[in-house]
């Protein structure tokens, strides 16, 4: 399949910069599998879309508040994003505006007393660099650090009165495991009132954990989509999330993956075996024609042109029909991309 099936045009003014005053006052659009409806509807409506005994599963990742910026010797600012935390002392990072560096020692702009200097250069603006002391990456961007916004999303260089909006919003209700750099975005929408109207309607939900990378909104620059190297990411699986998941496929019941990381922890797994307590790392990429193992329905936001996502979302309607239902949501004016709008796919 080629990469450019999955470009389309987008206008600017319906890239979401913000999200909705209230997480349910979402749009959502309702596109159904067995005649090919779209339906337009408020999120707050899910509840009474989906099936008594449906089983929804969840993405409690936690994002880091991982960008930070550092000074040059020379006063000019470098941006860094945290990746990881290989030992006490040593972070993987990516650096913009690092230049022609060498090794100076670079300052933490919000935390002055501590440096870093650059130990590795990797590919794409990745570094490893060591700090001047240890300091748990956690603690540390907890005090320093903004959300890892994506670059779509435009923010102040500086810290502003967005961050508090950011760091709250640009997390989910239910986020806990911590170590994400990007939001599962489709779990956005979810608030504690819509969790009691679906256990009103008999709607079971459990949690698995992958913590995003920012290789998921990387664009697929091959020509044809099997010529992508897909990004890794770490997940894991509980036991009473594997125990629920065996239950829901040893009666039949729907599968219901909210979002494309939930999706890409469940569609890991082999199809004839089942769940069971694990932690892992997966690099699936899931683009048509796929044969899904475990997915019935999924909600999902919408997805750059040409990414890993939108070709996920192919996967589960087909191209064409994801080309049609693109459309109306863009002639409907649904707003796009990780603040935007929902989808309801079944």
């Amino acid at each position: 399949m080629r990469t450019d099936d999955l470009d389309f045009n987008l206008p600017p003014e319906l890239i979401a910069q913000a999200p909705a005053l209230d997480r349910a006052a979402s749009r959502l659009l309702h596109y159904r599998r067995d005649d090919r409806s779209i339906a337009h509807r408020s999120f707050a409506d899910l509840p009474s879309r989906l099936r008594a005994g449906d089983l929804l599963v969840f993405n409690d990742a936690r994002v880091l508040p991982a960008r930070f910026m550092l000074r040059k010797e020379t006063g000019g600012l470098v941006e860094g994003l945290f990746l990881g935390q290989p030992s006490a002392s040593r972070w993987h990072v990516m650096l913009r505006n690092l230049g022609p560096h060498g090794s100076r020692p670079l300052q933490f702009v919000d935390e002055p007393s501590l440096s870093a200097t650059m130990v590795r250069a990797g590919e794409g603006g990745e570094y490893e660099m060591e700090l001047s002391a240890p300091a748990r990456a956690v603690e540390v961007l907890q005090r320093i650090g903004r959300m890892p916004l994506p670059p779509y999303i435009k923010r102040q260089k500086g810290r502003d009165e967005r961050d508090d909006f950011d760091r709250e919003r640009y997390q989910t209700v239910y986020a806990r495991s911590s170590g994400a750099v990007a939001a599962p975005t489709a779990g956005l929408h979810f608030t504690p009132e819509v969790f009691e109207q679906l256990d009103r309607t008999g709607v079971e939900r459990t949690f698995v954990t992958l913590h995003v990378g920012m290789g998921t909104f990387k664009p697929v620059t091959a020509e044809m989509l099997a010529g992508h190297a897909m990004h890794t990411e770490a997940y894991t699986i509980p036991a009473d999330a594997a125990a629920a998941l065996n239950r829901a496929k040893a009666e039949r019941r729907r599968v219901v993956a909210v979002g494309t990381t939930s999706a890409r922890v469940l569609e890991s797994q082999p199809a004839d075996e089942v769940f069971v307590e694990k932690t892992g790392e997966t690099s699936i990429f899931i683009y048509p024609p796929y044969a899904w193992r475990h997915v019935g329905a999924m909600v999902t936001n919408f997805h750059l042109p040409r990414s890993t996502l939108i070709a996920m979302i192919a996967a589960l309607v087909g191209l064409e029909e994801q080309r049609r239902i693109y459309g109306a949501a863009i002639e409907e004016r649904y707003r796009f991309f990780s603040y935007g709008d929902a989808m309801l796919v079944e």
